[in-house]
């Protein structure tokens, strides 16, 4: 079987059994590394491998295509994107008409971050411009653009680019709905030749390896980790890697619908219906 993930700490974590044969009973698995942003383009296109990662932003147009997994995902409390700008303001209104750089238009980030510029900057931000997430902070840092919207492990490392944090958008939103953000979602192409309960069952079991067994992934999400101090990777894994990831429960599934529902009614996403997430 094929399954696409990103080389970020918490997926090659997450994943290292399933695609090491260490789990009983599974199939091998051929893995192909994607950021998040190519495996969205990937499941619009009806394209890419049976199983991919994708963002939660992006359910809305693919679920008539792929199914969407109760596990293995990325979902919590604490670990939101974050607004960053170069000037110290706790003002919202300061970003007003003013250009911001963001790593993705079809993502729970962006989402997140046009549902709060709705609520808090009357004036609405100017040129919204996408761009690698890796080059967001400097782009802020150097006034190429007057804002930032980050992600991953950025929220550990925008002090060292003399940022300031105008809005965690995580506080924002668990403030606002009491509920976790969805980030990644699991996804499988709908088929008759896949067992959705089995594949499921497989990616819990890997899920459950790697907290039983530490330092088994370790050598593996170091190399994949993009040059990131073992620190780093860690508080990244201990971030984004929880209970949602072994299975999304009454409040991951609440909180899907509630960002997505949100979503659908400020015209961000397509409606659908709320009962093809199950």
């Amino acid at each position: 079987m094929n399954i696409a993930f990103s080389p970020c700490p918490n997926d090659t974590f997450v994943f290292h059994a399933l695609v090491h044969g260490l789990i009983d009973n599974a199939p091998s698995f051929d893995v192909t590394y994607a950021d998040i942003d190519k495996t969205n383009y990937w499941a619009s296109k009806q394209e890419g491998p049976e199983v991919m990662k994708i963002s939660f932003a992006a359910l809305p147009w693919v679920l008539d295509d792929y199914r969407l997994i109760p596990c293995g995902g990325a979902l919590g409390r604490g670990c939101g994107p974050l607004v960053l700008t170069a000037d110290k303001t706790n003002s919202a209104a300061a970003i007003g008409g003013k250009a911001v750089a963001v790593p993705s238009d079809r993502s729970t980030a962006y989402i997140l971050f046009r549902l709060w510029v709705a609520q808090h900057v009357p004036e609405d931000v100017g040129e919204v411009r996408v761009m690698p997430f890796d080059k967001i902070m400097p782009a802020v840092q150097s006034g190429e653009v007057d804002a930032g919207l980050v992600i991953h492990e950025a929220r550990f490392t925008f002090q060292n680019y003399g940022l300031h944090l105008l809005q965690d958008l995580g506080e924002w939103w668990e403030e606002d709905t009491g509920l976790p953000i969805p980030l990644g979602a699991i996804i499988a192409k709908r088929s008759d030749s896949i067992n959705y309960a089995k594949l499921a069952d497989w990616i819990r079991a890997s899920v459950e390896y790697a907290w039983e067994n530490p330092e088994a992934s370790r050598e593996y999400v170091l190399e994949h980790a993009q040059e990131m101090s073992p620190d780093v990777a860690q508080s990244h894994i201990d971030l984004y890697v929880n209970e949602f990831t072994r299975d999304l429960g009454q409040d991951g599934y609440a909180a899907i619908e509630s960002l997505l529902g949100r979503a659908a009614e400020k015209g961000l996403v397509p409606s659908f219906d709320l009962d093809a997430l199950k």
